[in-house]
């Protein structure tokens, strides 16, 4: 089992800055890839950005160039740096943790979200 903390959600003005943190805790033996995703009212969970192995990133188009993950193994902790926030930026941002084996997708875990709001 891992368990997933996100911190680091507030209110900003567009043209801002935030940083998400993800804590995970528990067996992170089989955690492969872990991501952000973002829900805003009425719109489906999107993905934002992940890392893979950590190393490999891979970014959605709407926050490429202004969004960054990275990771600190030693911490166990993901990180999403926003900058040049806009308030179509405005959700619920949700860490996510990928577990897989040989390849074979395992199972996932989510935290429980924070909430990121831009205003204009």
């Amino acid at each position: 089992q891992v368990q997933l903390m996100e911190s680091g959600g507030g209110l900003v003005q567009a043209g801002g800055s935030l940083r998400l943190s993800c804590r995970a805790s528990g067996s992170m033996f089989s955690i492969s890839a872990m991501s952000w995703y973002r829900q805003a009212p009425g719109n489906e969970r999107e993905l934002v950005a992940e890392i893979i192995d950590g190393d490999s990133t891979k970014y959605s188009d709407s926050v490429k160039g202004r969004f960054t993950i990275s990771g600190d193994n030693a911490k166990n902790t993901v990180y999403l740096q926003m900058d040049s926030l806009k308030p179509e930026d405005t959700a619920v941002y949700y860490c996510n943790a990928e577990e897989s084996l040989g390849g074979v997708k395992l199972g996932e875990y989510w935290g429980q979200g924070t909430q990121v709001t831009v205003s204009s």
